[in-house]
């Protein structure tokens, strides 16, 4: 069978940088299945992309689909022909909706019963025809933002203008909207030309003479190399910055990099501020003396050649002394007030309209981060320190500079927080309280930090719950499952046993106490905080590839500590293949569902040895008494052996004693016995949901 290659590419105006990766790999998996689901074979897709196309080269490609040769059941014979073995209706209409006549139908048994059938034979369809279906596979992308243009209904991230739809020499053309595909593509938008392609293989050195770089990876590797020429030319140490080299990458199709100088003054500036102002909002790589001092330069890629080169340089140079004379100003404006004045300034400042002032919150998270560092068994001083992060922590979004850079928020409050006389572990707190700011983003390093960032988080999803803003699909407008994870994050790292899960009630009591409780129901909504965290337990989880009955028996559970149940996950994977394990917990899930029987409301909740009728209840009573009395629900891997090692016992109880005793106080007196193994074994979850071989 011929193999071919198939070029597509979509060309649109310029696209935002952060659309351009994630959308082909979109259209790159969406043609990946439509290839699939036609049943067309191809050995690989490769990606190029631009901020102005969007392009596949698909090799390998099968000429055709397979034929199929498929036994298609009809109605029951029965029904398929009549008393005098005429064709009835439902016969004539089943062989025609199959293309065939009543001339062509076999009988086949089925489980004793006689079925109409008919063998049908599809043929493949030629691969350029199955191309032809493309254009669903375009239009149907999804995108952040949609635009529309002109008068057509169609939604995409920008403007289509042109296509190409080449099958190795030949175009497949269709259409979207008033553009047809053809062999036409265009080169960059100053430098090149449009360009006639000849073969679908000859798309990527086609477009570099058209001064289009159309492989990323190529691309970024250039502008590094560029980079680093000019790092090394000046003896520079550049500022590294992944996300930001993705970025640039992605605004240009021929990247020439440059470097440019502004007025030393501004290096009094603090470094998080000249780095926003050219990295963020001008897109500039920094750069440093071998001593990590910021210099007063930097290295930018425009989208071109070396032409006027000068000219570009001073041009943005030029942009940047505004942002940077602003930035001043800000910083000494800030400085003019104190730290007393800008928290005041929080209580005209919402945090949402339907919860409370951000001067309020801040009050809650004060008592909320209060209680956690006393269950931590912080010491007076630290205490100290955090009660009084928590009252400030917020105070820097009323300064000017925050104002204009909103995303130096945290770090500006711990610049500042310093230069007015602050604690240094109180600075470093109000400038990590926001961390993680991202599912898997970098946690806080220090104790303080850490407790006021759980404590912040904990204030927003309770109180968003509180008045009913609780997320639900997709929707998640104030990031609050990132919050809690974060949160289950946190305690992860630092294995702090906190009753994350139950304290609701405590927080509302002391919030009362302090006097700063809000005008709505702060542990209204419980029920549905505490699924909502065990759903976030349940994302931590997955990403440590556990079994889904390890996480199911660890997540329901009655234990109020993340931390006991990421250990208690960790302690029954640990074991899961040893010896015996198997055994083991069977003994135990038999004690735990037997424990489970009987009037709940009137249980009995103590064991009365003067009740024992054999041998093994004494024996399982000295032996539970001793696991009970050193079980310490800390250290799970002791408290996982000593269950285990009751196996014998439980068996042996079992197979002496009747637990449902006609007798109500022996029946009361055995299922008090089992429920204070249960009671123990709980620290594990449910042990009935683990699935042992």
């Amino acid at each position: 069978m011929t193999e071919h290659s198939y070029l597509l590419e979509v060309g649109v105006e310029e696209m935002p940088a952060h659309v351009v990766t994630p959308s082909i790999h979109q259209l790159r998996d969406r043609f990946a299945k439509y290839l699939k689901d036609q049943r067309i074979a191809f050995d690989a897709i490769h990606e190029f992309a631009t901020p102005r196309r969007l392009a596949l080269l698909v090799t390998g490609l099968a000429d055709r689909q397979p034929d199929i040769d498929k036994s298609v059941k009809g109605p029951a014979k029965k029904i398929a022909q009549d008393s005098d073995g005429n064709w009835t209706k439902a016969a004539i209409g089943f062989t025609k909706g199959q293309g065939a006549s009543v001339d062509d139908i076999q009988f086949k048994d089925v489980k004793g019963v006689q079925y109409v059938f008919v063998e049908k034979h599809i043929a493949g369809k030629p691969v350029a025809k199955v191309l032809k279906g493309l254009p669903d596979v375009i239009t149907k992308m999804n995108f952040p933002t949609l635009m529309r243009w002109g008068t057509n209904q169609l939604e995409f991230i920008r403007p289509i203008r042109w296509l190409v739809s080449l099958l190795d020499d030949q175009v497949v053309p269709f259409k979207i909207l008033d553009v047809t595909a053809g062999r036409t593509s265009r080169g960059h938008r100053f430098l090149g030309k449009e360009v006639e392609l000849q073969n679908a293989t000859d798309y990527e050195e086609a477009l570099k003479k058209q001064f289009v770089i159309v492989d990323q990876a190529k691309r970024k590797d250039l502008i590094k190399s560029q980079i680093k020429k000019i790092v090394d030319d000046h003896n520079w140490v550049l500022d590294e910055d992944a996300n930001l080299l993705e970025e640039v990458n992605n605004l240009v199709e021929w990247p020439t990099a440059f470097a440019g100088s502004f007025d030393t003054k501004y290096l009094q500036l603090p470094d998080a501020v000249l780095i926003t102002s050219m990295r963020d909002n001008q897109r500039f790589f920094c750069v440093r003396d071998h001593d990590g001092k910021l210099l007063p330069h930097f290295i930018s890629v425009r989208n071109g050649n070396t032409d006027y080169l000068d000219n570009v340089i001073k041009g943005n140079e030029r942009v940047l002394v505004p942002r940077l004379e602003d930035a001043r100003f800000f910083y000494q404006e800030d400085q003019k007030l104190t730290i007393d004045q800008y928290v005041e300034r929080l209580k005209r400042v919402s945090f949402h309209d339907k919860i409370s002032s951000m001067y309020d919150k801040m009050a809650r998270t004060a008592v909320i981060a209060r209680l956690i560092g006393q269950q931590l068994g912080l010491s007076a001083d630290e205490l100290s320190d955090l009660d009084r992060a928590a009252h400030i922590y917020k105070f820097d979004l009323t300064t000017q500079m925050v104002g204009e850079f909103a995303e130096l928020q945290g770090v500006m409050g711990e610049i500042y927080a310093k230069l007015f006389g602050e604690k240094a572990d109180v600075a470093q707190a109000i400038r990590e309280h926001y961390m993680p700011i991202s599912a898997e983003g970098e946690l806080p390093a220090s104790k303080l930090g850490t407790i006021l960032a759980i404590a912040d988080k904990l204030d927003s999803i309770y109180s968003f719950f509180a008045v009913g803003m609780i997320p639900s699909g997709s929707n998640d407008p104030y990031a609050l499952r990132r919050q809690a994870y974060g949160i289950v994050r946190m305690i992860a790292a630092n294995d702090w046993q906190l009753p994350i899960l139950s304290m609701q009630d405590d927080v509302t009591a002391a919030l009362k106490q302090a006097n700063v409780e809000p005008d709505f129901d702060y542990a209204y909504n419980e029920k549905q905080v505490y699924a909502f965290f065990i759903d976030r337990l349940k994302q931590y989880f997955s990403g440590q590839h556990l079994r889904h009955d390890i996480v199911d028996t660890v997540t329901a559970t009655s234990v109020d500590s993340i931390a006991t149940v990421l250990n208690a996950a960790h302690v029954l994977n640990e074991h899961k293949d040893d010896e015996g394990f198997k055994d083991d917990i069977e003994a135990l899930t038999r004690v735990v569902r037997i424990a489970k029987k009987g009037d709940q409301k009137a249980e009995q909740t103590t064991v009365d040895p003067s009740l024992f009728q054999n041998p093994s209840e004494k024996d399982l009573y000295t032996q539970v008494q001793s696991v009970d009395e050193h079980f310490s629900r800390t250290d799970l891997e002791k408290d996982l052996a000593a269950l285990r090692s009751l196996r014998a016992v439980i068996s042996a109880y079992f197979d002496e004693n009747m637990i449902m005793d006609k007798d109500e106080k022996i029946r009361a007196n055995r299922l008090a016995q089992l429920r204070l193994i249960a009671r123990d074994a709980a620290i594990f979850g449910d042990l009935d949901s683990l699935i042992v071989k």
